[in-house]
């Protein structure tokens, strides 16, 4: 893929988010290349799909309710494949379900009023399938085959985004036994708990496969009008395959942006413009400085003008542009959880044009099991800026924002790259 002079940014198009990997039972090291498939042979006792209905899981009752719902007990069940499962507590469902029904039902109920709503028509069964195939992976998994490296690893699911695309596609969750045990941005609270065909791992949160792209989230979003209005200078005089719209609409790219919030660019472009009119000759102070601020904060029915505007188009131009803002995307997915405790610097997209940049510095500060605070800092910022942590992880929070082909973040602060 080629932006405009040497941005080449080949990794958006690698199919990585969403890969191409076929759904069939493989060891975990075939997928990673290193050895041939072995013959799974049928274990003794009870499948998955029995085990989690024995009485004896009862805490799982619920998340049960749901893969009858799904309609893949029998795939749970077939002793000649094995696979791994992600199964959130009856807590996790409950909160779920209170959520998506917008309290309808409430937190207090008991579990007969939540298993009556996972049983009506109200709970489409592709919902519960979309929900249950992507909790699953086709292979034992165990917590020691768990990497705890940076970026969390990713592993096919048994869901399919986009068929028509290709049959072989298939959606992934991102696993991190770094700061603990994690899928995506969720704790997996009990590990490893055997079947015959399989494991299980308890998780914290009923986790959804997602649905829409980052650019979908990025242009609806009335705090990333500035990011949105940047992003479309970047592209200009750029053709599709090669627009960054285009590597955020892509359903193979892997990445995260940190996308600043419109405060924190209209604060960053007050200044640049304000340095652009002194040399220009206009008088230092309150005055230039007022004719700045106005140039960053203009808006019309569109958004903000100052990308548009024919005056700045030297000081902004869509290559200088376009710079700033690969400097706020990495080439993979990165969840608070898996940052490190002390800062490190990784590298974003910028780097496929300055391969020896530094990149950004990311830490993360854990309070307990979760993150409290956590900051990405640019090479020419005085101070880190602040990731915006979510109150809760709504579908509209500020971060660990899970999307078909990326997460973001937002930050209160534009990362500046020299």
């Amino acid at each position: 893929m080629k932006f405009i002079n040497k941005f080449k940014i080949a990794s958006l198009l690698v199919l990585s988010g969403a890969g191409l990997l076929t759904a069939c039972n493989k060891g975990l090291e075939q997928i990673q290349g290193t050895t041939p498939v072995s013959i799974i042979l049928p274990g003794s006792g009870s499948a998955l799909g029995d085990t989690l209905k024995s009485s004896a899981r009862a805490n799982d009752s619920l998340y049960f309710k749901i893969i009858l719902k799904s309609g893949l007990l029998a795939t749970l069940n077939n002793k000649a494949n094995e696979y791994t499962v992600f199964v959130p507590t009856n807590a996790a469902v409950r909160r779920f379900v209170t959520a998506i029904t917008g309290g309808a039902v409430p937190a207090a109920a008991p579990d007969a009023v939540f298993s009556a709503f996972l049983n009506s028509a109200s709970f489409p069964a592709a919902s519960a399938a979309g929900i249950v195939s992507y909790n699953i992976i086709p292979q034992k998994l165990l917590s020691t085959n768990i990497p705890a490296s940076f970026p969390n690893f990713q592993y096919p699911t048994l869901i399919n985004p986009a068929p028509s695309v290709s049959a072989l596609l298939r959606l992934t969750t991102f696993l991190s036994s770094r700061n603990g045990a994690w899928v995506n941005n969720t704790p997996i609270v009990s590990l490893d708990n055997q079947a015959a065909n399989g494991v299980f791992h308890e998780i914290a949160n009923v986790v959804v496969p997602p649905t829409t792209f980052l650019w979908n989230r990025i242009s609806a979003d009335t705090t990333l009008r500035y990011l949105k209005a940047a992003i479309i200078r970047a592209d200009s005089g750029t053709v599709a395959p090669g627009t960054l719209v285009g590597a955020l609409l892509n359903i193979g790219a892997n990445l995260t942006v940190y996308a600043p919030t419109d405060s924190a660019f209209q604060v960053t472009l007050s200044g640049a413009i304000y340095q652009a009119l002194v040399a220009q000759g206009f008088p230092a102070g309150g005055s230039t400085f007022a004719t700045a601020t106005g140039l960053a904060t203009a808006k019309d029915s569109i958004g903000p003008t100052v990308f548009r505007n024919p005056l700045l188009f030297k000081a902004l131009s869509a290559q200088k542009v376009k710079g700033i803002i690969v400097y706020h995307i990495l080439g993979v997915r990165a969840f608070n959880n898996n940052l490190p405790t002390s800062e490190s610097y990784f590298p974003t997209l910028l780097n496929g044009a300055i391969p020896t940049h530094p990149g950004i510095g990311l830490k993360a500060v854990f309070t307990g099991l979760f993150v409290s605070s956590a900051t990405v800092k640019g090479v020419a910022n005085a101070t880190a800026a602040n990731i915006l942590i979510n109150p809760t992880p709504a579908p509209s929070g500020t971060s660990d924002q899970f999307y078909l082909n990326g997460v973001l973040h937002k930050i209160d602060q534009v990362l500046l790259p020299q």
